[in-house]
């Protein structure tokens, strides 16, 4: 599976110019089966939910599911939504053929209030596509391993982040300890820039392999990147090692 990851700037809570930003980046995707953009991709990482929220069918997603129609290919990322008079931390994964699922972000950064704006999911999500399964969180879900614990034998975990550079140490080492501890190929996809609270991000989006090795490095500044994946490479991995099956049964109070 061909996966592209797009790491650059945002404009602040600028729908419609960040998706002029990112059509001009995908058209230069030449052919892939999965694009990934980064955390409220549209806004940046806003707790204005009541100024920068969209409806579930509002303009951004309609964009995504004409992005993946026109590139013949799955569009990943989160998006601010309101829904029922509550606003979400939103991630939709939308198939080429425009259909698609959503993960509302479980874990919710109290550090940075947004649990005061937004209203926290209380569901795991496993997409099935092209033969793998992809288990997509959102940054701040990165801390907490037990949610994203491969019980469901997924291959991909896949995380989309806002995530500052002034802990950006966490973020490698976090997305490397969960490659390893779920024998999955592993996917982070940061932004770069400043916001308008003035905090830096530099990107280090990676994709890591079941063994936690690199098959992306971690790199500053904007850029798309191109990374395959193996699948009898993980299946391989996973019958040598078989570490996944001494793993512990639990049960997740929500």
């Amino acid at each position: 599976m061909k996966i592209s990851i797009i790491q650059t700037t945002l404009a602040w809570e600028d729908a419609a110019a960040n998706r002029a930003h990112f059509t001009q980046l995908i058209d230069t995707i030449q052919e892939t089966d999965l694009i990934v953009l980064p955390e409220m991709f549209t806004s940046g990482f806003t707790m204005n939910a009541a100024g920068a929220s969209e409806a579930p069918n509002g303009p951004s997603v309609v964009w995504m599911q004409q992005m993946a129609q026109d590139k013949n290919c799955a569009v990943s990322g989160s998006i601010s939504i309101k829904e029922d008079e509550k606003y979400y931390n939103r991630l939709f994964f939308v198939y080429p053929d425009g259909s698609m699922q959503t993960y509302n972000k479980r874990h919710l950064f109290s550090y940075g209030d947004e649990h005061n704006h937004y209203t926290k999911g209380t569901e795991k999500l496993i997409i099935d596509y092209k033969g793998w399964k992809i288990c997509p969180l959102i940054c701040y879900d990165l801390r907490f391993p037990v949610f994203s614990r491969n019980v469901e034998g997924y291959d991909v975990l896949l995380y989309v982040a806002s995530w500052p550079q002034a802990r950006i140490y966490a973020w490698d080492a976090l997305l490397k300890a969960r490659a390893i501890e779920n024998q999955s190929y592993t996917i982070g996809v940061n932004r770069v820039g400043t916001d308008a609270a003035d905090f830096l991000y530099n990107g280090h989006s990676q994709v890591l392999d079941p063994l936690g090795g690199y098959l992306l490095e971690p790199t500053d500044g904007d850029g798309v990147f191109n990374v395959t994946l193996d699948k009898n490479a993980l299946e391989a991995t996973r019958t040598r090692f078989a570490f996944l099956n001494d793993r512990d049964h639990f049960d997740i109070k929500l």
